[in-house]
């Protein structure tokens, strides 16, 4: 990682009103021209800007400013940073390797089928193809479509799962919601308007009724005691 400095306009004008480098000394070390330097002291450049103070952030000793005020041909130098924050990277385009590159028809067409919503940009980061190919798949031109089968890109290598579901939300987004399949309960506003097809009442059974046929039954039936008096 290249050791910068931080915000080099803020830190010249700290260097200025806190210290007695040259100007040739704090435009070097701030790359920027000596006479922005002189118009930041004579008060013409930088005013709104607030100093900072590169030995607070580390990146300026006060054994390197006493160098640079002692020789006025000394040259500040950046001190050591003490965490090194990893560059980011710039998004390539998703390399293939050779032997999986005659698979990626059949991924685009299982793309292309599966997921209509996608767009040729995602298809093409996901199996790393160009827009001319995926378009040629999908109207069905390509030069070897009529061998061509659907094949899931993850299966083959060529993509993640996770990078897969990733795009599938990023175009599912603004897309009106899937109707649910099967019924969904009604609001407790509407259910309390239903009117009952019959009354409760008559459904119930009449207890006095059942236990009058109860009791009719036991009538017809022969006593145990007599039948045991009778032997």
């Amino acid at each position: 990682m290249a050791n910068t400095l931080l915000m080099p306009k803020a830190t010249a004008v700290w260097l200025v009103d806190n210290t007695a480098l040259s100007f040739d000394q704090i435009a070097h070390f701030c790359t920027l021209h000596p006479l922005e330097v002189k118009a930041i002291a004579d008060g013409e450049a930088a005013q709104g800007i607030k100093g900072l103070d590169p030995v607070m952030t580390g990146q300026l000793s006060r054994e390197e400013i006493a160098r640079g005020e002692a020789d006025s041909n000394h040259r500040l130098k950046l001190s050591e940073p003490k965490v090194r924050v990893p560059e980011t990277k710039r998004r390539t385009p998703r390399y293939t390797p050779v032997s999986k590159r005659q698979d990626r028809p059949n991924a685009i067409l299982w793309l292309v089928r599966n997921h209509p919503e996608l767009k040729d940009a995602q298809i093409s980061r996901l199996v790393g193809t160009t827009k001319s190919t995926i378009e040629q798949i999908r109207e069905r031109k390509h030069w070897n479509a009529a061998n061509l089968v659907p094949m899931d890109p993850v299966t083959l290598g060529l993509c993640s799962q996770i990078d897969l579901d990733l795009e599938v939300q990023k175009a599912s987004r603004g897309q009106p919601a899937a109707e649910p399949v099967g019924g969904t309960l009604l609001p407790a506003r509407e259910t309390e308007s239903l009117e009952v097809g019959e009354d409760r009442d008559e459904q119930e059974l009449d207890a006095d009724a059942v236990f009058a046929k109860l009791s009719s039954l036991k009538s017809t039936q022969p006593d145990e005691d007599e039948d045991d008096n009778r032997y």
